[in-house]
C-alpha cells in the first residue's frame, strides 16, 4: 500500500487530505479493538465530497486510516490543545474516549508507523506546495476535515456546520480568512464558526507561512451536513451532499482567485 496519492494540478490550489484513507495493514487490525476495527473516526467521503469541484487542482491523499499514525498531529507528539481532550499521533482512544488498542503500541513502534506512513504524506505534502509556489508565485492549502457534529468527549453542544481554522489568523492572510468566512456566514440554512474548537490542525500551522507566500485554512465540516447517517454505515447522502457542494465550490474558487492577491502583498 502506497502511503500517499498525489494528483497534481496547476491551480495554485492545493487540498490536503489527511483523514480520509481506510488502510490499515492486517497486523495492526489484528491489535484494535472491534471497536476501532469499524473505524469510525475516519473523515468519511470527504474525498467524493471535493470530487470535481476545481479543475486542475492538486490534491495529496493519505490512504493509511488514522488509527495507524494521525497524518495532522505533531509528530514530536506535543498536543495541539493543551488542556482539552484530543487524540494523538497514535490515537489511543477514539473520539468518545473509549480504548481502541487490545495492546497498546510502544514509542518504537509509534515512531516507525511515523516513518513509515506520516513522514511520506508530508514529504508528498510539503513538495506539492513548493511545486505550485514555483508556478505561480504563492500556494495555498485548503486542509479537508469533517467530524461527528455530537462528540462530547472533545466538544459540547452541536458542531456548527462549518469550522474554519487559521490558528487565529495565523497562517493565512486575512483576505482569505474573510472571504472563506464570508460564505460560510452567509450559507442559507448552514451554520458556522472561525477559530472556534478546531482552530487547525498541525497541516495548517506547520505549512501556514503567509510571510514566505504559503497560505493554510482548515475546514472541518460537521458530517451532518453531509451523510444520511453519523453512525454505521456512515453512508454519502446525495442530496445533502449536492447542497453541501455548491457551497463548497464557491469557497474553492474564491480562494483559488485570491492567490495573485496575496501573492502580491507577501
Amino acid at each position: 500500500m502506497t502511503p500517499v496519492t498525489v494528483k497534481p494540478g496547476d491551480s495554485p490550489l492545493v487540498l490536503g487530505l489527511p483523514h480520509t484513507g481506510t488502510h490499515v495493514p492486517a497486523d495492526i487490525f489484528a491489535r484494535l479493538t472491534p471497536l476501532g476495527q469499524t473505524m469510525g473516526d475516519t473523515d468519511w467521503h470527504v474525498d467524493q465530497l471535493y470530487d470535481g469541484l476545481l479543475d486542475d487542482v492538486t490534491t495529496v491523499r493519505a490512504n493509511f486510516h488514522r488509527y495507524v499514525v494521525d497524518a495532522n498531529r505533531d509528530p514530536s507528539g506535543e498536543s495541539l490543545y493543551p488542556g482539552q481532550n484530543t487524540t494523538g499521533l497514535v490515537p489511543m482512544t477514539n473520539f468518545d474516549g473509549e480504548p481502541l488498542w487490545l495492546e497498546e503500541p510502544d514509542a518504537a513502534e509509534i515512531e516507525a508507523r511515523r516513518l513509515a506512513w506520516h513522514a511520506p504524506y508530508h514529504v508528498a505534502l510539503e513538495a506539492e506546495l513548493e511545486r505550485v509556489r514555483a508556478i505561480h508565485g504563492v500556494a495555498i492549502l485548503y486542509d479537508c476535515h469533517s467530524i461527528r457534529s455530537k462528540i462530547p468527549f472533545l466538544f459540547d453542544s452541536t458542531l456548527p456546520d462549518f469550522n474554519i481554522g487559521t490558528n487565529n489568523g495565523a497562517t493565512c492572510a486575512p483576505v482569505i480568512e474573510a472571504v472563506v468566512n464570508g460564505i460560510c456566514a452567509g450559507a442559507e440554512g448552514y451554520s458556522s464558526v472561525l477559530n472556534g474548537r478546531f482552530k487547525g490542525g498541525w497541516t495548517t500551522r506547520h505549512y501556514g507561512r503567509p510571510a514566505d507566500n504559503i497560505h493554510a485554512i482548515q475546514m472541518e465540516l460537521a458530517q451532518s451536513t453531509h451523510l444520511a447517517t453519523e453512525e454505521l454505515p456512515f453512508a454519502y447522502d446525495e442530496a445533502k451532499a449536492d447542497r453541501l457542494r455548491v457551497h463548497l465550490k464557491t469557497i474553492l474558487t474564491s480562494i483559488a482567485d485570491l492567490a495573485a492577491l496575496v501573492g502580491g502583498q507577501s
